[in-house]
């Protein structure tokens, strides 16, 4: 096979010529531009846009940026967040929630650099970190430009519920291969299928983290919450964080923030990496490695998030109405989850078990024959490994309830 690079190196890492997701999107653009938004359906944004296609940006939010003098976004940010961000991250991230430890944040460019941040730091070269069969595809790429790679559980088991045991087999497994654990959990409203753990299933994760963790080793459980926002209301889906307490030392819980879907600042690269630590020195410990990471990869997180999030939790009266604004959106992505889901299964569409969220999956074998037969439709879906992804938060209402009719048709003619 002839060498794809000329001067570039490979390093053990599969790099596409295109990224797959951006270029369908690109496709589905340009089908647009010729022939209509209405006769085009592109659900493959993880950005949630009106029922015309644009971008939906917090008017509350929109009038804090604009408020804002040179200083507040051209100065640099401190390495590690500064100290108003950093507190008021913590209230955003937690609610009434708080769980009991000691607790520090590190600003990181969105959700992702926290990911980078906890491999880098709570891995070793060359060890994989779990997370669950489906997932955001990133994760591999974030994992393989440090020099790891992606071990999976399966997410659900044959009743269509969470499979703890699954997720116990996986734990043990690379816990008997590695000196440490990461491990990494996206939820409420999973991407991309939308899943949220329940009680119960938090409940089996801590009995598991709490029984390997037995062996001494350190874990580091990444809790990827960027749609946590969008799941439904805020403080029952926050409900879990007091579980986190029964963890041991040597299990590390990390939230993983985003301003991204939350405030709707996606260009912003705003976000937090938060832990939950059960020492002082474990909690001083994070910080000082995560900063030092954030130093050697992209310095500085831009600012001028951090000093919007700030403002709307110095002003009560304004994180009401960022609250209020939010969560006619949040009832309105819902609406669409259901219309979908309820259109699914009336067209006899078999779909991931799905709760909230951006996103919606359906299983099949062979997803991007699936995509390419869409495409001919002017449908425009994500291929994953294991089936296909839906942005329910990129089309309107109308369409989510045609669209499961014309996936199960395509289906049906391969």
């Amino acid at each position: 096979m002839a060498q794809e690079f000329i001067l570039a190196r490979q390093n053990g890492r599969t790099i596409p010529r295109e990224d797959k997701i951006f270029g369908i999107s690109s496709r589905a653009k340009a089908a647009i531009a010729k022939k209509g938004a209405d006769a085009v359906v592109n659900a493959t944004i993880g950005a949630l846009l009106d029922d015309d296609g644009n971008l939906i940006v917090l008017d509350s939010v929109n009038e804090v940026f604009h408020q804002l003098e040179p200083n507040d976004y051209a100065e640099y940010a401190p390495i590690g967040g500064g100290a108003s961000f950093r507190e008021g991250v913590q209230k955003a991230a937690f609610g009434s929630h708080v769980p009991e430890g000691f607790i520090e944040a590190v600003a990181t460019p969105g959700g992702t650099g926290s990911l980078r941040n906890v491999m880098s730091n709570y891995s070793c070269p060359g060890d994989q970190i779990l997370t669950s069969n489906w997932h955001w595809a990133p994760y591999n790429t974030i994992a393989g430009e440090i020099g790891r790679s992606i071990a999976v559980f399966e997410l659900f088991d044959e009743e269509r519920r969470f499979n703890a045991a699954s997720f116990a087999d996986q734990c043990a497994r690379l816990l008997q291969r590695q000196s440490s654990l990461v491990i990494i959990l996206n939820t409420p409203a999973h991407n991309p299928t939308g899943y949220s753990l329940t009680l119960q299933d938090w409940d089996a994760v801590i009995d598991t983290l709490c029984e390997e963790a037995k062996q001494g080793r350190p874990i580091a459980l990444v809790i990827d919450a960027a749609y946590i926002d969008f799941a439904g209301d805020e403080e029952e889906y926050r409900r879990f964080l007091p579980k986190l307490n029964r963890l041991p030392e040597n299990v590390l819980p990390i939230i993983a923030y985003s301003l991204s879907k939350t405030y709707t600042l996606y260009g912003g690269r705003c976000g937090a990496m938060i832990c939950v630590a059960k020492t002082p020195e474990i909690a001083a410990e994070f910080r000082r490695v995560c900063e030092f990471s954030s130093r050697g990869t992209w310095s500085n997180s831009a600012r001028f998030g951090q000093v919007i999030l700030s403002r709307i939790y110095d002003d009560p009266a304004l994180l009401a109405r960022v609250d209020e604004e939010r969560a006619g959106y949040r009832d309105m992505l819902l609406a669409r989850g259901r219309a979908f889901s309820e259109a699914a299964e009336e067209a006899g569409l078999s779909i991931v078990p799905f709760d909230a969220g951006f996103f919606v999956s359906v299983p099949c074998d062979d997803p991007d024959a699936v995509s390419r037969e869409l495409e001919k439709e002017d449908i425009f879906l994500v291929p994953l490994k294991l089936g296909l992804r839906v942005s329910v938060a990129s089309i309107s209402e109308a369409k989510c309830r045609r669209l499961p009719a014309a996936i199960k048709a395509a289906m049906d003619r391969l």
